[in-house]
C-alpha cells in the first residue's frame, strides 16, 4: 500500500517535474559559469603575468583540472547511489568556494594549478550530479531532451562568463576583477543546493520497478568494464567523449595563445572563446530532442566530423573572420555530439547501474581535457601552435569514423 502511495507522489516526465528541472538548470548554469571564468583569462595570466614561455606549462592548469575531474566523475555515480544526489551537489559547491579567491591572489603559477584541481573536484561532483538528476526526473522517453537542456544551461553560462571575463579583463586587468563573478556563482549555487534542490532517488526506484528488463546487480568493476570496452555502444561513446573533450582541452589552452600571437586583444579573444560554447549550448536544445527521434549515431558521427572541419579552418586562418567561422563550426559539431553521447549511455545502462555507467563515461570523457591540453602543449612547444590544432583535428575525424564502424543504433522498446 505504501509503495502505491509513493508511486502517486513520484512521477517521471519533464512536465511532471518542471519546477525542479528548471531549478537544476539554474544550478548547472552556475556550475558552467565557474568554468567559463577560466576559458579566456587564465592562459593569458600564465603568459603575461607569470611570464611562462612553455605552452605545456601553461596548459598544466587544464591537466590538473581534467585529471581530477575525471577521477571525481568515476566515483560520483557510486556515491550518488549510496548517499543520494543532493549531498554530493552540496559537497561540490563547498569545494568550489575557495577557487576564485585562490586564482585572484595566487603568488605563483602552482597555486593556480591547485585551484584548478579543486575546480575539477567541484565540477565532477556538481555537473555529474545535475545531469544524473535530470535524467532521473524525466524517465526513458526524454533523455536526449533532458541532457540537451542540462548542457545548454551549463555551456551557455560558460560562454557568457567567458565573454564577460574577457570584457572585464580588457578594462580592469587580468586579476582580480574578472573573478568576482565566481564568488557570486559559488555562494548562490551552494544556497540553492542546500535550500531548494530535492533528491531524485525516488524517481530512480520508480523507473527501475517498471523497466522492461530485469534489474541487474553489477559490481563497479563490471560496470567499468562494460562502459569502457565490454559493450560496443558504450565503448564507442566513451572514446568519442574522450576525443570530444580532448579537442576542447586543446582549444581551452591553445586558442587564447594562438589568437594572441596574431595581436588579438583580450576582449576579441573573449568573443571567440564565447562563440564556440554559446553555439554549442543553444543548439543542444535542438539536437538533444532530435537524438530522441532520429537516433544517436548519425548525429555523433557527423558532429565529430564538423568539429574536425572547424579545427582545420581555425588552423588555416590568420584573421578574425576565419577563426570565428571555425569556432562556430566547432560549436555546431559539439552540440550534435555532446547530448547524444550522454543519451547513448543512458539508453544502454539499466537504471540500477546507470549513474555508475554515466560516471565511467564521464571519467573517460573528461580525461580528454588533460590528454588534449598536455599533448597539444607538447606539440606546440616542438612544432608550433598551428600544428597542435591540426593534429587534434585529425584525431577528432578518426574518432567519428570509429563511431560509424562500431556503434549500433539503440532504441527503447
Amino acid at each position: 500500500m505504501s509503495s502505491v502511495v509513493e508511486s502517486r507522489k513520484v512521477r517521471l516526465g519533464l512536465a511532471e517535474n518542471l519546477p525542479q528541472f528548471l531549478l537544476l538548470m539554474l544550478v548547472n548554469a552556475l556550475v558552467g559559469g565557474m568554468v567559463g571564468l577560466e576559458r579566456t583569462v587564465v592562459p593569458l595570466i600564465g603568459a603575461e603575468e607569470f611570464r611562462l614561455t612553455s605552452t605545456t606549462l601553461i596548459a598544466s592548469f587544464i591537466v590538473s583540472f581534467g585529471v581530477v575531474k575525471a577521477f571525481t566523475n568515476l566515483v560520483t555515480g557510486h556515491f550518488a547511489d549510496l548517499y543520494g544526489r543532493k549531498r554530493l551537489l552540496i559537497l561540490g559547491w563547498l569545494v568550489a568556494l575557495p577557487v576564485p579567491f585562490i586564482v585572484m591572489w595566487a603568488p605563483a603559477w602552482s597555486w593556480i594549478v591547485v585551484a584548478n584541481a579543486l575546480l575539477g573536484v567541484s565540477q565532477g561532483l556538481t555537473w555529474s550530479t545535475t545531469v544524473i538528476m535530470k535524467i532521473d526526473l524525466v524517465g526513458p522517453r526524454s533523455r536526449g531532451l533532458a541532457v540537451g537542456l542540462n548542457e545548454f544551461a551549463g555551456y551557455f553560462a560558460l560562454a557568457v562568463t567567458a565573454f564577460a571575463s574577457g570584457y572585464i579583463a580588457q578594462r580592469y586587468g587580468l586579476r582580480p576583477a574578472p573573478f568576482y563573478i565566481g564568488i557570486v556563482y559559488g555562494v548562490l549555487g551552494l544556497a540553492l543546493s542546500i535550500l531548494v534542490v530535492r533528491d531524485t532517488r525516488g524517481h530512480v526506484q520508480l523507473e527501475a520497478a517498471h523497466h522492461p528488463s530485469l534489474a541487474q546487480s553489477l559490481s563497479f568493476r563490471e560496470v567499468f568494464r562494460r562502459t569502457t570496452i565490454g559493450d560496443r555502444n558504450l565503448f564507442a561513446a566513451s572514446q568519442a567523449g574522450l576525443v570530444n573533450n580532448l579537442n576542447d582541452g586543446m582549444s581551452w589552452g591553445i586558442f587564447p595563445l594562438y589568437f594572441a600571437a596574431f595581436g588579438l586583444n583580450v576582449e576579441r579573444i573573449g568573443i571567440l572563446k564565447a562563440a564556440y560554447p554559446a553555439v554549442w549550448s543553444i543548439l543542444q536544445t535542438i539536437t538533444g530532442p532530435l537524438s530522441d527521434r532520429w537516433g544517436r549515431k548519425g548525429l555523433i558521427v557527423s558532429g565529430m566530423w564538423v568539429q574536425a572541419i572547424g579545427l582545420f579552418l581555425t588552423a588555416a586562418s590568420s584573421q578574425f573572420s576565419g577563426w570565428l567561422i571555425g569556432s562556430l563550426l566547432l560549436g555546431v559539431g559539439t552540440a550534435m555530439v555532446y547530448p547524444s553521447l550522454l543519451a547513448v549511455v543512458s539508453d544502454v545502462a539499466h537504471p540500477s547501474w546507470r549513474a555508475r555507467a554515466l560516471s565511467v563515461y564521464r571519467f573517460w570523457r573528461d580525461l580528454g581535457y588533460a590528454i588534449g591540453a598536455l599533448s597539444a602543449g607538447l606539440i606546440a612547444d616542438f612544432f608550433g601552435l598551428r600544428w597542435a590544432i591540426v593534429v587534434i583535428a585529425v584525431v577528432t575525424f578518426v574518432s567519428g569514423a570509429v563511431v560509424g564502424l562500431v556503434m549500433k543504433e539503440h532504441r527503447d522498446p
